[in-house]
């Protein structure tokens, strides 16, 4: 388990969330909202050849093939795992719904195998829902051989109604070896779009570089 990458060199780690749950597939069925996959954050990555790793669960995958298809095109970005469908692993998380501890490996089991046949560069590194893990978590997840990748800067974009509180969380905590958590969830993080070009010239300003999380988390 791992919060940030060595504090020597000068790259730090941008990662985006896809959560997806089936409340949020009910939404866009309805027509509540239009769209939980930011089109505009990989405009701007790719157009400024901005490395990233996308932490993807499966129902976003399964919901957005050709944007996943487009992450994983993309040699800059990495792709990561985020369980299926967005589910507490443990009691008392943000009122997720909570999978129970042995169905946990199956899940993330789950979501490799959804996102095998896109290819690309992708990883062993998971992401817990909300960030919640205990011994037990942590345990039943061992058999799978993945790395669980918190993260040291916390952007706070889900839910967010300005973007420039997400630039100061951002910039105010980043050192070297950070690694940023963002969401490209559009509907639920709606102002990450309109920081990310704000947080990229913050980072320049301080020497900082984004590198694939991969690549700041060997560095050192």
């Amino acid at each position: 388990m791992v919060d940030h990458g060595p504090r020597t060199g000068d790259k730090v780690a941008l990662t985006f969330d896809a959560d997806m749950t089936d409340g949020m597939l009910a939404s866009l069925r309805a027509g509540r909202v239009k769209s939980y996959a930011n089109l505009r954050i990989l405009d701007l990555l790719e157009r400024e050849r901005v490395p990233a790793t996308f932490f993807l669960t499966g129902k976003w995958v399964q919901r957005y093939p050709d944007v996943t298809r487009r992450i994983a095109g993309n040699p800059r970005f990495e792709l990561a795992n985020h369980t299926y469908g967005h589910a507490a692993f443990t009691a008392d998380c943000y009122d997720l719904p909570r999978l129970a501890v042995d169905e946990l490996a199956g899940d993330v089991a789950k979501t490799f195998t959804v996102m095998e046949p896109y290819g690309g560069r992708q990883t062993r590194y998971f992401r817990f829902p909300g960030l919640c893990h205990d011994p037990a978590a942590l345990d039943a997840l061992a058999p799978l051989g993945v790395t669980v990748v918190d993260g040291d800067v916390v952007s706070g974009d889900p839910f967010a109604t300005a973007w420039k509180p997400l630039v100061r969380a951002v910039l105010d905590k980043v050192r070297p070896g950070s690694v940023v958590i963002m969401h490209v969830t559009e509907a639920n993080a709606a102002m990450t779009d309109e920081a990310l070009p704000h947080i990229l010239a913050g980072l320049r300003e301080r020497d900082l570089v984004p590198a694939p999380l991969s690549e700041v988390l060997a560095a050192g």
